[in-house]
C-alpha cells in the first residue's frame, strides 16, 4: 500500500470523530431560525419574517491571542472557547445588535480529539451565554505547522439590529453619562505584556500564589472574558443607550473614542470603580507605568455605555438587579477636534 494522507499527518477519521463530538454541543445552542445542522458545507439561518422591519446584519471576527499560550502551559482548554465567542459577540453588541450565530476555526498540526472537543465545549458555552447558535466551523489539521499540542483559533459572529435602533454614537451629547460594566479580569487582551512580566521575567509558575491574588496565578490568567450580550440588550430596551465601547486592546483611551462623535471627549475617574488585583500585580512586578497599563488592559471595565445622565439610576438598578457590577464612571465633555478619552485618578 502506498503513502496515505494519514502518513502525511492528516487523520480524516479523527476529524470525523470530532464532528460527532461537536453535534450535541452545537445542538444545545440552536435557535429556532437554524435550518441546518453541523457537518454541512454551509450553515443555513433564516431571519424570521415580521420580527424586524428593516434588519441590518452586523458581522465581527476575532481570535484569542497569546492567552492561548497560557492554556497550552496549563493544559486547560475548556474555557478558551468562551473567550473566542466573547471577543466577537461583544464587538457586534456595540452596534446594538443581537448575535444570531457564530462559527469557529480551529487549526492544529495534529488533531487531538479530546483537546479539540474541550475547546469547542467552551465555544458552545460562550454561544449559550450570548444566546446565539453555534452554526458551524472548520477544523484544519496542518502537519508540522504548529508546535506539538498547540492550536490557533478564530471566530466569526453575525448579529442583527433594526435599522432605526442602530447604536452609532451620533446622538451622544456633552453631559451624557459613562457607565462602566465590570470586567472579569484580563479578558483576552494584553497577554503578551502580562506573560512577559509574570511568567517570563517574573519566573512565576501557574500554580503560584501571588500577593494580592485570591487564587493561583493560572486561574486568574485563564478567567474567561465576560459576555455582556443579554444584559446590555436588556439595558437597550430600558433606557436610551447612545454609545457602546468594548474595552479590548488599547484599553479605555483607545476604545471609548470609537463610539464618540467629533467634538467630544470622555472623562473617566478611576476611583469610581474597583480594579481587579491582577492588574496591580502586573504593574507592581513589572514596574509598568500607569499610562501603559491603561493603554494595554481594560483595568476593570469590559464595556462602557454612554447614556443620558438622568438615566443612570434606572440603568444601574437594572444591571445590578441582573447581577452585573456597574458603575457611574464619568461624563462626556465638549472639546474641539477628534474624539478622545482620558482616565483621571
Amino acid at each position: 500500500m502506498g503513502t496515505t494522507y494519514k502518513d502525511s499527518g492528516v487523520d480524516i477519521d479523527a476529524g470525523d470523530a470530532l464532528v460527532e463530538r461537536i453535534r450535541p454541543l452545537a445542538a444545545r445552542t440552536q435557535r429556532p431560525e437554524v435550518l441546518s445542522g453541523v457537518g454541512g458545507f454551509g450553515g443555513l439561518f433564516a431571519l424570521p419574517p415580521g420580527r424586524w422591519k428593516e434588519p441590518v446584519l452586523v458581522a465581527g471576527t476575532d481570535g484569542v491571542g497569546t492567552k492561548l499560550k497560557v492554556a497550552f502551559a496549563a493544559g486547560r482548554h475548556s474555557t478558551i472557547g468562551i473567550d473566542l465567542v466573547a471577543m466577537s459577540v461583544n464587538d457586534v453588541l456595540t452596534s446594538g445588535a443581537e448575535p444570531l450565530f457564530f462559527l469557529d476555526y480551529f487549526a492544529t498540526s495534529h488533531l487531538e480529539v479530546e483537546q479539540a472537543a474541550a475547546v469547542i465545549s467552551g465555544v458552545a458555552e460562550g454561544c449559550a451565554q450570548a444566546g446565539c447558535t453555534l452554526l458551524g466551523g472548520e477544523t484544519a489539521e496542518l502537519p508540522r505547522f504548529y508546535a506539538k499540542g498547540e492550536y490557533d483559533l478564530a471566530g466569526f459572529c453575525v448579529g442583527v439590529v433594526e435599522r432605526s435602533r442602530i447604536i452609532s454614537g451620533h446622538s451622544i451629547r456633552p453631559g451624557d453619562a459613562l457607565l462602566g460594566l465590570a470586567s472579569s479580569g484580563l479578558h483576552s487582551n494584553g497577554y503578551s505584556l502580562a506573560r512577559r512580566v509574570l511568567l517570563e521575567e517574573g519566573h512565576l509558575a501557574l500554580d503560584a500564589h501571588v500577593e494580592g491574588l485570591a487564587r493561583p496565578l493560572g486561574e486568574e490568567l485563564l478567567e474567561p472574558t465576560r459576555i455582556y450580550v443579554k444584559d446590555v440588550l436588556a439595558l437597550i430596551d430600558a433606557v436610551d443607550v447612545r454609545g457602546l465601547a468594548h474595552i479590548t486592546g488599547s484599553g479605555i483611551p483607545g476604545n471609548v473614542p470609537r463610539c464618540l462623535p467629533e467634538g467630544t471627549r470622555a472623562v473617566l475617574h478611576a476611583s469610581r470603580w474597583p480594579c481587579p488585583p491582577i492588574f496591580s500585580a502586573i504593574a507592581r512586578l513589572g514596574q509598568v507605568e500607569r499610562a501603559e497599563m491603561f493603554s494595554t488592559f481594560n483595568m476593570g471595565l469590559g464595556m462602557v455605555c454612554v447614556l443620558p445622565a438622568e438615566a443612570v439610576g434606572t440603568a444601574l438598578a437594572l444591571l445590578r438587579g441582573r447581577g452585573v457590577e456597574a458603575y457611574d464612571v464619568g461624563r462626556v465633555e465638549a472639546v474641539a477636534g477628534e474624539p478622545t478619552a482620558v482616565v483621571l485618578p
